[in-house]
């Protein structure tokens, strides 16, 4: 706990390299990012602002220097930074979440794009994409956002999640998002069919798998992790749906762990897909499957 007697650092350079000594030593992966995306928080600075006042030793007042000594703390705790900052940035967009709501990833981010590239490659007219089990929104909303001329529908059964979920529509999204609170394997029933692209960020950790990472582990809803004992209950209801909303040659994509993939593309040969990839993400990681309906 902070020592409230204790005295704080009163300028911007201290307050960073506090920062990053107490997150580095909370085990925190980039701790000099994420210092100075916390006093940047707290002082309506950007990263690079934060640097430039370290570096001339601007000054902070002292109920800042508490309210960024306090982020810290909880920083520490393993709280994510997210949840601290309240935003969630996600390829061109910023999306609001806390508690209650998976916070979207980077590798997500690749994972999106395979639908992106699906939906704006569809020729003539509006295409249509789904987003089922949409979270946060961060997918639905990225896809919407770049391929404007798209109708983008997304489906999120959490009610925690829907709330974060419909702040974000609110703020993002446009005419052509469309967000609906129910369960993905009845979902959307007037687009059977019809459909060029469907996506899904599902649970897919094995009930009995611990998260390596406490942000995960400790702050994020059991809801959007865990997918049944094998991981892939959730993966079986996303071919199911997928199926049903998709015409012929439409696309699927999946995310999910690294030891999943081959799983995966057992699991959707079965169900009769065709043309099933897996892809790799940054790190080299099995991330996504894609298959043709």
């Amino acid at each position: 706990m902070t020592d409230a007697s204790a005295p704080v650092p009163s300028d911007v350079s201290a307050l960073r390299a506090g920062a990053i000594d107490a997150l580095g030593l909370a085990g925190i992966e980039s701790p000099d990012v994420d210092a100075e995306l916390l006093i940047g928080h707290v002082l309506g600075l950007s990263r690079g602002q934060v640097q430039a006042k370290a570096i001339t030793g601007s000054p902070v007042s002292g109920a800042d220097a508490a309210e960024i000594a306090g982020a810290v703390e909880r920083r520490a705790g393993r709280e994510p930074l997210q949840h601290i900052t309240g935003t969630a940035p996600f390829r061109s967009i910023e999306l609001s979440v806390g508690p209650g709501v998976f916070v979207p990833r980077p590798e997500t981010e690749t994972v999106a794009q395979y639908a992106i590239d699906a939906l704006g490659a569809v020729a003539g007219g509006a295409p249509i994409g789904v987003d089922l089990g949409t979270g946060s929104g961060a997918i639905a909303l990225a896809m919407a956002t770049e391929v404007p001329h798209a109708m983008v529908h997304a489906v999120e059964n959490s009610a925690d999640a829907f709330i974060w979920a419909t702040r974000n529509f609110e703020r993002v999204g446009g005419e052509n998002a469309r967000l609906v609170f129910g369960d993905l394997a009845s979902a959307f029933p007037e687009l059977d069919g019809l459909v060029d692209v469907v996506i899904s960020n599902p649970p897919y950790i094995p009930l009995g798998a611990i998260p390596r990472d406490p942000e995960v582990r400790l702050f994020d809803p059991e809801h959007a992790l865990y997918g049944g004992a094998d991981g892939l209950d959730v993966v079986r209801s996303v071919s199911t749906t997928a199926r049903r909303l998709l015409h012929d040659g439409g696309t699927l994509v999946i995310e999910h762990g690294e030891l999943q993939g081959a799983a995966i593309s057992a699991l959707l040969a079965s169900d009769g897909w065709n043309a099933i990839a897996t892809h790799r993400d940054l790190l080299g990681r099995d991330r996504a499957t894609t298959a043709l309906r």
